[in-house]
């Protein structure tokens, strides 16, 4: 992964350049003024295969097949061999051994030549290139041990290691054979995610006519046609037709969900009934399931600080086994003048101490933690979240719409008539939960001409008309100073800075958030709420859900401000919101989530994405990170501490080639166990509709 990466950034006009190495995919980002750089030409000169990724999607997995027929070609051999070294252990005269050894060697040799061909054209590869990787010292030690043992043979010497080639073959396929399962395993759900991916959908031509096009011609305004049974390819907003969409592949929910002209869908929901006609508002490589993919690939390819540690001790670890291998074998011969058992020693050091459970520790904890998250509804969008999560030192909250539902109704309002329609329509434009709850309060107007409309997070929506200024949003911003400080109401409409109107509203506590906050308590952290929610809204929830820290009445700086503070004091802390005016303090605080519904700016901000509303996948993750942690550290432990244990043992001299090749074999396998022993996040407890508690006062802002 390292040679891949500095020799693409080496490129003239290369940017970046970033392997995953479950997917076997690298991305690379370059300077357009430069044109394409010649990547494919540059990784094929560095010994690499490289072909682009279009011309492989629709490949069998052939790497699957030849490794399964390699490791039953030398499991093969290796059974026969074995049971003919046994005759030779246990005392077979000279004739018996030596005809022993002739049927061993014509077992081994086509076996070497079939099964560990795939060990030898990686390591010609790498060093034609010019460096070195792991089946460098593999290869060696196999072509070392099987001339050594043919030269004895040939001269009728008592020992050949015949049986320790082949089981080391069959034993390093096995471990490469479960490594590759392994990593498909891992990467299932991103391929779950991909199939649900249509090849192309019917768009509604201009003239009339329908047109099938590949996803990636259809462009963002199109018009394309949904039938009964068909996923929606791209994420849209339907104009014409109803029926029932199933969303669970997107939010997690269970019951469908009813659409009519002006629902929202994103691409992956399953038309169950009814034909649709969607407006594109997407292009498919933005699309929500191509965004969930590249989050899931990000996740692996993340670099923590465990996982680059790694990555450097592999890059030096071949040259250091050649030059121990060399030192013992220079050693030995000076000191016993015997070139046989010199040589023999100086395999043994090969073999056993090849860094392959090293190279393994820290990438393969990272994906089996990344798809045991999937599978509960967790997508991790950098890799180096997991290591970020599991440091947290204090969870906040945003309130509105994360952990109440945001669905927020208007209980009171008073407006001046002159201006209710003006007051729609800019409400009708935001999807603030405020704003939506104000423009679902009466009916939408159609002849109300808005000028200059923006929205300010945190502070609320403004717009000119008839040479009037029209500001909808918090009382101290909407309002001149003198009447915002005597208005009560948190939420208002002014015309040129006077009073014109009035709301108030009420939420909706999610029936997740008590057994959240209990499982975060638990875990021993201590919890904040943040809100730009009136005091007595913020005190009402934090109360009812079990929170004691709360600060009310917060702009987005003022949210930044906090999570510095806390830095400062309480340590690394985690921010979870939802809202357009969470996204700064998202990216702002150590790691941070946020619900796969929320507002694109949010989305992109945090780490860590959720899909449906049940907030119990926060407290999951955090035990998932600390688990991952806990495994990063026993796998680097155990590659480590392996080989400073059998190092001296092997250069002593008392441990065979057969004995070399079991232990190495075993290391890797044991890296692969323990990394699967992250458990399976619980199963959500709790209605994913989440419909709610008891009503809570709320304001204006989240």
């Amino acid at each position: 992964m390292a040679k891949i990466e500095r020799v693409l950034t080496g490129l003239e006009g290369v940017a970046s350049a970033r392997v995953n190495l479950s997917t076997r995919r690298v991305t690379v980002t370059w300077r357009r003024a430069g044109g394409v750089p010649p990547l494919l030409e540059t990784l094929s000169g560095a010994g690499f295969e490289a072909n682009l990724l279009s011309m492989l999607e629709d490949r069998p997995d052939n790497e699957k097949r030849r490794l399964i027929l390699a490791t039953a070609v030398s499991g093969f051999a290796a059974m026969n061999i074995m049971l003919l070294s046994v005759s030779v252990w246990s005392g077979a005269d000279a004739g018996t051994r030596q005809l022993f050894h002739l049927i061993s060697a014509l077992l081994a040799l086509p076996t070497v030549v079939y099964s560990g061909r795939i060990f030898f054209q990686s390591a010609w590869s790498a060093l034609r290139a010019g460096h070195t990787n792991m089946d460098v010292p593999i290869s060696i030690g196999i072509v070392l041990a099987l001339a050594l043992s043919l030269f004895d043979t040939l001269h009728s010497g008592p020992h050949a290691y015949f049986d320790a080639v082949v089981t080391l073959i069959f034993f390093l396929l096995i471990g490469r054979t479960l490594d590759h399962l392994m990593r498909d395993k891992a990467r299932s759900a991103v391929l779950g995610l991909t199939r649900m991916m249509p090849a192309g959908a019917k768009v509604l031509v201009p003239d009339g006519s329908r047109a099938f096009l590949p996803l990636d011609q259809i462009a963002v305004g199109d018009v394309i046609l949904l039938a009964p049974g068909e996923r929606v390819p791209l994420d849209g907003i339907v104009l014409a037709g109803e029926g029932d969409v199933d969303t669970a592949a997107v939010t997690g929910e269970a019951m469908p969900v009813p659409v009519t002209s002006g629902s929202r869908l994103l691409s992956g929901m399953l038309n169950l009934d009814g034909s649709l006609e969607i407006r594109v508002t997407n292009i498919s490589a933005r699309s929500f399931l191509s965004e969930m993919v590249r989050m899931m690939e990000a996740a692996e390819q993340g670099r923590a600080r465990y996982r680059r540690l790694a990555d450097r001790a592999a890059a030096y670890y071949s040259p250091i086994i050649h030059s121990l291998a060399f030192a013992a074998f220079a050693g030995w011969f000076l000191a016993s003048g015997d070139w046989h058992r010199s040589l023999t020693i100086a395999i043994s050091v090969l073999i056993i101490t090849c860094p392959c459970a090293l190279g393994l520790a820290i990438p393969m904890v990272q994906m089996v933690a990344a798809k045991r998250l999937f599978e509960r509804g967790i997508a991790l969008k950098d890799g180096s979240a997991l290591e970020r999560l599991a440091d947290i030192d204090i969870v906040v909250f945003d309130k509105t719409g994360t952990l109440t539902i945001g669905d927020l109704r208007v209980t009171e309002s008073e407006i001046d008539r002159r201006y209710q329609k003006v007051a729609l329509e800019m409400a009708s434009r935001s999807e603030h939960p405020v704003a939506r709850a104000i423009a679902a309060s009466g009916e939408h107007p159609s002849n109300i001409v808005l000028e200059g409309f923006s929205e300010l997070p945190g502070k609320g929506l403004e717009a000119s008309s008839e040479g009037r200024k029209f500001r909808l949003g918090r009382a101290d911003w909407a309002l001149a100073a003198r009447d915002a400080a005597k208005n009560r109401f948190s939420t208002v409409l002014s015309v040129d800075g006077e009073l014109a109107g009035h709301f108030a509203f009420s939420d909706l506590e999610k029936t997740s958030a008590r057994e959240t906050v209990r499982q975060i308590n638990d875990l021993g952290l201590p919890l904040e709420l943040l809100s730009g929610d009136r005091p007595e809204a913020v005190s009402a929830l934090a109360a009812s859900i079990g929170i004691s820290q709360f600060r009310a009445g917060l702009l987005p700086q003022q949210k930044v401000q906090r999570l510095e503070v806390l830095a400062a004091r309480q340590g690394k802390a985690m921010m979870v919101g939802d809202g357009l005016n969470d996204g700064p303090a998202l990216a702002a605080a150590h790691v941070s989530m946020a619900p796969s519904n929320a507002a694109d700016i949010g989305r992109a901000a945090a780490d860590v994405v959720f899909f449906g509303q049940d907030l119990t996948t926060i407290p999951q993750a955090i035990r998932v990170a600390r688990k991952t942690r806990s495994l990063v550290r026993q796998n680097l432990a155990l590659s480590v501490g392996y080989n400073l244990l059998v190092i001296p043992i092997a250069l002593a001299g008392h441990v065979s080639p057969l004995l070399a090749a079991v232990a190495m074999s075993l290391s890797s396998i044991s890296v692969v166990a323990n990394s699967l022993r992250i458990p399976r996040p619980a199963k959500p407890r709790f209605d994913p509709s989440d419909r709610g508690r008891a009503p809570i006062p709320a304001g204006a802002a989240a």
